[in-house]
């Protein structure tokens, strides 16, 4: 009985220790989006109603479809860091000003070094921070 005693007050005390110094594994909802689909929190363009999507596989394989073109990316995480090396982009017949804010939002992106998560909502940090929500329905 002592010895189950003393073994609940160890196993105690290694969980406050732990916990303390937040070392508990981030949760599911708290982690990269891997494997959803999100949107870009911007107004949309004039004279549409599309809103730029970003599909990230499993393994950072990522789908854009933006204002306009579309194309395709890898998204590489250790930890908060994050690093987006953009594919080629479909030209598909944009007007220029539609192109130039695609061009826009994937250097963004690419140039972002951080990304952080809270709840839905997924921001990539760098020069210009770019929030996405995820479709959750």
């Amino acid at each position: 009985m002592a010895a189950r005693f003393g073994f609940r007050c160890g196993a105690v005390a290694v969980v406050i220790a732990v916990g303390s110094m937040g070392a508990w594994p981030a949760s599911a909802e708290d982690g990269f989006p891997f494997g959803l689909e999100m949107t870009l929190d911007a107004p949309p363009q004039p004279g549409s109603r599309r809103l730029p999507s970003l599909e990230i596989g499993n393994s950072g394989e990522a789908k854009l479809e933006l204002w306009c073109k579309a194309g395709k990316g890898q998204f590489s995480v250790a930890g908060s860091t994050v690093i987006f090396v953009a594919g080629s982009l479909e030209n598909r017949s944009c007007p220029p000003e539609k192109a130039q804010a695609d061009d826009s939002l994937v250097a963004a992106l690419s140039a972002a070094g951080t990304w952080e998560r809270q709840g839905d909502e997924v921001s990539f940090v760098g020069p210009t921070t770019l929030r996405f929500h995820l479709n959750t329905n």
